[in-house]
C-alpha cells in the first residue's frame, strides 16, 4: 500500500508546462523536463542511468548516476557509444561516457502502467538505445517504453578475466538500467513490479542472458527474446583471451601471450583507435566481442557459468517467455552472399559454428562435407542454390538455437515458453537476390513491433504501408502487448487462436504471417542433424583462466 501511495505522489508531481507542450518529473536524480512528440506520447531523452568509468577503469562495471539541482531538458542529444563505422548506424555523438536512457510516456493520467524495456540489437558492436521508434505502441496501447545505451564492442565486452577487465561490462549496463527504472520508473506513471524485457538480435540474446544472471534476478517479470538465444554460438565468447589476442592482432599488438601487457594495450591505448568495425568478416557463426563467461572476480559478475549449465542447473528464477525467429532468418547473411560463396564449395569448414569443436582437422572436413550435403544436395554454392544458402545460416544462427534452447528450458522445468515463427511478408518485402521467392529476414517481427529504424534504408512513415502489413502490425502489437499485461500473448476471450505453451519439441507454435494458426512442430529435419552433431562436438564457453601472479620486480 506505501509503495502505491508513494506511486501516486510521484505522478501527481507531473506538472504540465508551456501549454501542455512540456511535462516535468523529478526522479532520484533531480528534475526532468521531457517533450510531447507530434505522435503523442511524452518523450524523456539523454538521462544518464549510470556513470561509464573511463580510461584505464573503462572496462569495469558502471558507477552511480550523476545528479542535478536544476531542472534538466531531456531532449536528444543523439549520444551513442563507441563503434565502428558501419551501413547501419546513423549519426550519433560518440561518448566513453555514454550510458543515456530514453523514456516514452503516453499521454494520461493513469499510473501503474505497465513498462516494456528495449534492448537493442547490432551483433553487440553497434546501435543505440534511439535505434527504433516505439511511439505508436505507446500511444496505443498505454503502455512505458524506456529504451537506452549500453558499451560495445570491445568497450563492453573485452574479458580478460583480470580485476581491471573482468569482462560483461556491456551486460553489467544493463543490468544497472534495469535498477534505474526499478527506481525511478514510477514517477513517470509505471508500474515497477510490471517490466517486461525484451529485444532483437543481440538484444534478443541480452535479455535471454538477463533472465539467467543471479544479478539481474527480480529486475523484470517477462521475456521477450526477438531471434537470438542464450544457448549459441553467438550468444557467448568460446574462448575470450584467444579473442583478445586476435582482436589486439589486428590492431598491431603483438605482445598478447603476456597478460599484463595484454591489458595495458587495451586500458592504455584511447578507446576511438580500439573500435574497428568486425561483425561483417566473420566465417564461424560467431562475434568478435560479446557476453562471456566471467571469472569470479568480484560480487559484480554477471554470468559465471555457461547458459547451458545455468539452465540445467535451474538456478534462475523462471519467467514467462515469448520467444521466436523469423522463417528467413539466413537473409541476413546474403550481404555476405558474393564474397563467401566461393568460399563456401572451397572449404566448408570455415563457416561451421565456432561452437563445435572436432579432434583432427580431417574429422572436421568430412562433418563439414557432409552438412554441406545435407543442405546443398551436391550443387555448388552458387546463384543456383542462394535459398539453401540463406536456410543453412538461418539454421545455425537462429533457429536451431532457439529450439535447443526451448527444449533445455522445457526439459528442466521452465513451463511458461510461448514459441513462434514470423513468416509476413508482401509486395514491399523485397525478394531473396536470384530468386522470384520473398521471405521474413532477421528480426521481421521487430519491426513489426517498432515505428521503424533510425538507419538510412528503413523508413518510418506508417502511412506508406500496405493494408495487409499495417494489419499484421496491429495484430503483433497486440500480442505483444497482451503478453507484457497477461503473462499469455492469447488471453481469454482474444479473436486469435489459442496458444498455448510449447513442449520440449516446439509443440504447438504460432505461425505469424498472412493468416495466424497454431501448428506442429517447430521441430524441422535439420534439427535431428544439429542434435546428433552438438551431443558429439559441442565445445562449451569458458572463463579466462586465472592471471598468473605478477612478478614483483614488475611491480
Amino acid at each position: 500500500m506505501l509503495l502505491r501511495i508513494i506511486t501516486v505522489v510521484a505522478v501527481l508531481a507531473l506538472c504540465s508546462c508551456d501549454e501542455g507542450e512540456w511535462k516535468e518529473v523529478r526522479i532520484a536524480q533531480g528534475v526532468l523536463r521531457g517533450r510531447k512528440d507530434p505522435d503523442g506520447p511524452y518523450t524523456f531523452y539523454n538521462i544518464p542511468y549510470a556513470t561509464a568509468p573511463t580510461g584505464p577503469d573503462r572496462y569495469k562495471a558502471p558507477l552511480p548516476a550523476p545528479v542535478w539541482s536544476q531542472p534538466r531538458d531531456a531532449i536528444d542529444e543523439e549520444v551513442i557509444c563507441f563503434q565502428g563505422e558501419n551501413a547501419f548506424v546513423s549519426l550519433g555523438l560518440m561518448k566513453e561516457d555514454c550510458l543515456i536512457a530514453n523514456v516514452f510516456v503516453p499521454d494520461t493520467e493513469e499510473i501503474n502502467l505497465p513498462v516494456m524495456v528495449y534492448v537493442h540489437g547490432g551483433a553487440f558492436e553497434f546501435g543505440s538505445g534511439n535505434w527504433m521508434s516505439f511511439k505508436h505502441l505507446v500511444r496505443e496501447k498505454n503502455v512505458i517504453v524506456v529504451t537506452f545505451n549500453y558499451r560495445l564492442g570491445v568497450h563492453g565486452f573485452l574479458c580478460l578475466g583480470t580485476q581491471d577487465a573482468p569482462g560483461n561490462a556491456g551486460m553489467k549496463d544493463q543490468v544497472a538500467l534495469l535498477k534505474w527504472v526499478q527506481k525511478n520508473i514510477a514517477h513517470f506513471g509505471g508500474d515497477p513490479d510490471d517490466v517486461t524485457i525484451l529485444g532483437g538480435s543481440a538484444g534478443s540474446i541480452s535479455v535471454s542472458l538477463l533472465m539467467l544472471s543471479k544479478s539481474a534476478e527480480g529486475l523484470f517479470t517477462k521475456v521477450v527474446p526477438e531471434s537470438g538465444v542464450s544457448v549459441s554460438t553467438i550468444s557467448t565468447q568460446i574462448d575470450p583471451i584467444e579473442t583478445a589476442k586476435n582482436y589486439a592482432r589486428m590492431l598491431n599488438f603483438h605482445d598478447v601471450d603476456d597478460i599484463y601487457a595484454l591489458e595495458a594495450f587495451y586500458k592504455n591505448t584511447p578507446i576511438e583507435s580500439l573500435v574497428i568495425a568486425t561483425f561483417f568478416d566473420i566465417k564461424n557463426i560467431s562475434l568478435i566481442f560479446h557476453p562471456c563467461i566471467e571469472r569470479q572476480t568480484d560480487e559484480e559478475a554477471f554470468l559465471t557459468e555457461s547458459p547451458i549449465n545455468i539452465i540445467k542447473n535451474g538456478k534462475y528464477k523462471k519467467v514467462p517467455v515469448l520467444v521466436g525467429v523469423s522463417n528467413m532468418e539466413g537473409i541476413l547473411q546474403m550481404m555476405n552472399y558474393e564474397r563467401w560463396k566461393n568460399g563456401m564449395n572451397e572449404k566448408f569448414s570455415d563457416f561451421l559454428p565456432a561452437d563445435l569443436q572436432f579432434e583432427s582437422e580431417k574429422e572436421k572436413e568430412e562433418i563439414a562435407q557432409k552438412i554441406k550435403e545435407f543442405y546443398f544436395k551436391g550443387k555448388p554454392v552458387g546463384d543456383e542454390s542462394v535459398l539453401e544458402y540463406v536456410e543453412y545460416f538461418g539454421d545455425v544462427m537462429f533457429a536451431y538455437p532457439t529450439l535447443r534452447t526451448v527444449s533445455l528450458l522445457v526439459e528442466n522445468g521452465h513451463y511458461q515458453i510461448y514459441l513462434y515463427e514470423y513468416s509476413f511478408v508482401d509486395e514491399h518485402t523485397a525478394v531473396v537476390p536470384y530468386t522470384n521467392v520473398r521471405g521474413a529476414t532477421h528480426c521481421a517481427q521487430s519491426m513489426a513491433i517498432v515505428d521503424g529504424m533510425a538507419i538510412p534504408f528503413v523508413t518510418t512513415d506508417e502511412n506508406n504501408l500496405t493494408a495487409e502489413y499495417k494489419r499484421i502490425k496491429a495484430i503483433m502489437r497486440d500480442i505483444w502487448y497482451n503478453f507484457a499485461v497477461h503473462g499469455k500473448p492469447v488471453p481469454e476471450g482474444s479473436p486469435l487462436p489459442a496458444w498455448p505453451a510449447t513442449d520440449a519439441t516446439g509443440s504447438p507454435y504460432i505461425s505469424l504471417g498472412r493468416e495466424i494458426d497454431l501448428r506442429h512442430s517447430f521441430w524441422k529435419k535439420s534439427a535431428s542433424l544439429w542434435d546428433k552433431l552438438y551431443q558429439m562436438y559441442y565445445r562449451e564457453p569458458r572463463a579466462p583462466p586465472q592471471p598468473p601472479k605478477k612478478d614483483r620486480t614488475e611491480l
